[in-house]
């Protein structure tokens, strides 16, 4: 029988929880401050809001980081999907230096990477006169580095599938795409669905990758809430931000149903 959780371990859970969540509540909170700077509270207003819905930036970012996310979603679960699939299944010389250099993009800083993709990216456009800075070139910025994530996670959960599944429909007279289409790939949709959201989230929360290259009609919200904390942290800033909690809350929320459906007694 487990114990009863000692009081100087329930205090430090507490402080954990928080110094996690406070700045949280605290950005809540001063998005309602009538006063445009400081902390002092001066009433309580819903006007950051509306000036925050009627700002053509706040839009065009906010169109910029879903294109960015969606486009470098879909390309780079197919292809990362595709590269999964291919070290799980296949034997070919070099197999291990080539799952090792997928590691590269996780464990290299950004700052890095985001170095490295500029003068890349320069040293293309000086030759060839292509791959000028904007959306595009943000978008395959962020396609190298999703692609070893879900590459990663793909390959994990092929690996826990058993494979006498395959051999049953090998068994049956089923060719290598019919035990692709039918048995494999049904089954490597929680790991497919899972790396999707990894690298949906990881673009939508680059900054450093974007910040370096983008260009001056690419502002995504992560640059635009940099560039504008800058000048001071703004109530505008606190609702923006506030959005965002509100968004992802609803959505991991939504999943966490999706994925436990309610139980219906048994008739």
């Amino acid at each position: 029988m487990l114990g009863k959780v000692p009081p100087w371990l329930r205090g430090v859970s507490y402080a954990i929880y928080a110094f996690l969540y406070l700045p949280i509540l605290l950005i809540v909170i001063y998005s309602f401050n009538r006063a445009r700077f400081g902390l002092v509270w001066t009433g309580f207003t819903f006007d950051w809001y509306g000036s925050l819905f009627q700002n053509r930036m706040v839009w065009q970012a906010t169109q910029n980081t879903l294109i960015l996310a969606l486009v470098s979603t879909l390309i780079s679960t197919v292809l990362g999907s595709l590269l999964g699939y291919g070290l799980y299944r296949y034997r070919f010389p070099g197999k291990n230096t080539f799952q090792g250099l997928i590691l590269l993009p996780v464990i290299i800083p950004d700052i890095v990477m985001a170095i490295t993709l500029l003068l890349f990216y320069r040293f293309l456009r000086y030759y060839t006169g292509l791959f000028e800075l904007g959306l595009w070139t943000m978008i395959l910025a962020h396609i190298t580095f999703q692609i070893s994530f879900v590459a990663i996670v793909v390959r994990s959960r092929l690996q826990l599938l058993d494979p006498t599944l395959e051999e049953a429909a090998h068994d049956l007279y089923a060719n290598t795409w019919q035990k692709l289409r039918y048995v494999t790939l049904p089954l490597a949709i929680p790991g497919i669905l899972a790396a999707t959201l990894l690298a949906f989230t990881l673009s939508i929360d680059d900054f450093v990758i974007s910040f370096f290259t983008s260009g001056p009609e690419s502002l995504t919200l992560p640059i635009l809430i940099y560039s504008t904390a800058r000048r001071g942290v703004t109530p505008e800033i606190n609702a923006l931000s506030t959005l965002i909690l509100l968004i992802t809350f609803v959505v991991v929320m939504g999943i966490n149903m999706l994925g436990h459906p309610r139980q219906t007694p048994n008739s």
